[in-house]
């Protein structure tokens, strides 16, 4: 079994698991009040205040294991019950106060919300508006701001404490990136999982007579270590896919289709993030013009797999919050039935009691290294010059001046440069995530190690072009 690297991994794994197991035996209805109790059997506590507080929180997962608040579009939601231990007040003078004459802080406020009591500085919480103020003209550094680490992981500031004092997110400016999910220390944020609507499509490909197949992101590799690649994609075929296809072949079609693109248009933002896209959408509306018409890689690997067979349905398998999102998104053309991550798929195998690194290993080798490559950050632009160069496009013809940024704070600051010119950049390649897809919110380890396995598994596919690997997918029918 994996070794989780934190307990609110190994808490939200158990729950999965639990789920998992009810919904292939098909007993949810009668099972899931047991949960709790069964992950939680007492009689001490050893997260929270008391037993009944650790089983409401896991009732809370529960109901996200299933699929969350269906009336909330977002793709991340808060757990209240779970979201109650973080510092209240933001900004707190420390024992560094010498209480000078000087009085900065109390000066530079705004709100008068400062005063020096017993020759030392004082806030008024009720008047302070956060502005930071008095924290950057404090010559000893003794005022702090103490933000919420959900807060200060949400670069498009579309988490905040609510009226409650739990956090709140603002779906109009969540770009469902999930990085909350994995900043908060108590595992108060989570995203609404998929997984029982993945086991139904399984469960009911014989009856209505459809294929179930799973498509999965480059990111994978290394992910079930010791297990290989291979061992997986036997391990996903015994859970009941019919066939598993790499996304990075659909990598592969969107760099051939981009390339083109970049030349007719002249200037492109990249489409293969959907976290990237939201964000540009949202806070740089100018710039949406110029994000690319090419699917994404996960749409256009369905596309495909639906284009050979009609009875097809799609299961995507990757990092990624965002493509939860996606996949309702009417660009997509209901080319993905589902999406999961490498947590839920994880806690899939072992619903099944399925030992992955025990098992055979199937072959999986249709991409090209440049597919490969789009998991981490610098991967997209790559293909794209190549795609130019396969295509037989000159410097003259065209000179591809791209940059790549990954992380909100960077892809930000680059869009900015964008938006005025500055460089002359014709092609911007955003990820959300820093260091690119494979440091996802739905990863099962989180490691420098993860773009060393994704460059080892592109240089597998050495030799083969793009022309070449879009071209092998053509031919091969399911």
């Amino acid at each position: 079994m994996l070794k989780f690297e934190t307990t609110v991994q190994e808490l939200k794994h158990s729950v999965l698991k639990e789920v998992a197991e009810l919904a292939w035996e098909d007993r949810l209805a009668t099972g899931v009040l047991n949960i709790p109790e069964k992950i939680i059997p007492g009689p001490e506590a050893k997260m929270r205040c008391c037993i009944y507080k650790e089983r409401a929180v896991v009732s809370s997962r529960v109901k996200m294991a299933l699929g969350g608040d269906a009336s909330n579009p977002g793709m991340v939601e808060v757990m209240e019950i779970a979201c109650d231990e973080c510092p209240v007040t933001q900004i707190t003078v420390g024992p560094a106060c010498r209480g000078c004459i000087a009085t900065r802080c109390v000066h530079n406020c705004p709100k008068g919300a400062i005063s020096v009591v017993n020759r030392k500085a004082t806030i008024d919480h009720d008047k302070c508006i956060l502005c930071g103020k008095c924290i950057t003209v404090c010559p000893y550094g003794a005022i702090e701001k103490n933000q919420r680490p959900c807060e200060r992981g949400c670069i498009p500031g579309a988490i905040a404490m609510g009226e409650n004092k739990k956090a709140a997110i603002d779906v109009n400016k969540c770009v469902s990136c999930g990085a909350c999910t994995y900043q908060c220390p108590f595992g108060a944020v989570m995203d609404k999982s998929f997984i029982v609507e993945t086991i139904q499509m399984l469960q009911g490909a014989q009856r209505w007579n459809f294929r179930v197949y799973a498509v999965i992101a480059p990111s994978i590799v290394g992910q079930f270590a010791p297990a290989t690649l291979g061992q997986v994609v036997t391990g996903l075929k015994q859970l009941g896919f019919y066939d598993v296809a790499e996304v990075a072949l659909g990598a592969d079609l969107t760099a051939q289709a981009e390339s083109e693109e970049l030349v007719e248009k002249g200037k492109l933002l990249s489409s293969c993030c959907p976290a990237f896209v939201d964000y540009v959408e949202k806070n740089f509306p100018d710039l949406a013009q110029y994000i690319s018409d090419t699917p994404s890689p996960m749409v256009m690997i369905a596309r495909k797999v639906k284009e050979q067979d009609a009875q097809a349905r799609v299961v995507f398998v990757g990092p990624c919050i965002a493509k939860k999102r996606e996949r309702f998104m009417g660009k997509t053309m209901s080319a993905v039935d589902c999406a999961i991550t490498f947590e839920e798929l994880y806690a899939l195998f072992a619903s099944k009691g399925i030992e992955v690194e025990k098992l055979e290993e199937t072959p999986l080798d249709e991409a090209s290294g440049f597919g490969r490559s789009f998991a981490h950050s610098g991967g997209v632009a790559a293909a794209v010059a190549e795609g130019l160069k396969e295509h037989g496009v000159s410097q003259e013809q065209f000179k591809l001046n791209a940059v790549s940024c990954s992380g909100i704070p960077q892809c930000k600051v680059e869009l900015l440069k964008f938006a005025k010119g500055i460089g002359g950049v014709n092609f911007l390649e955003g990820m959300a995530c820093e260091g690119g897809c494979v440091q996802g919110p739905g990863i099962l380890v989180r490691s420098p190690r993860n773009q060393a396995d994704v460059q080892k598994h592109a240089r597998e596919a050495e030799g083969r072009t793009i022309l070449d690997a879009v071209g092998k997918g053509q031919k091969e029918q399911k």
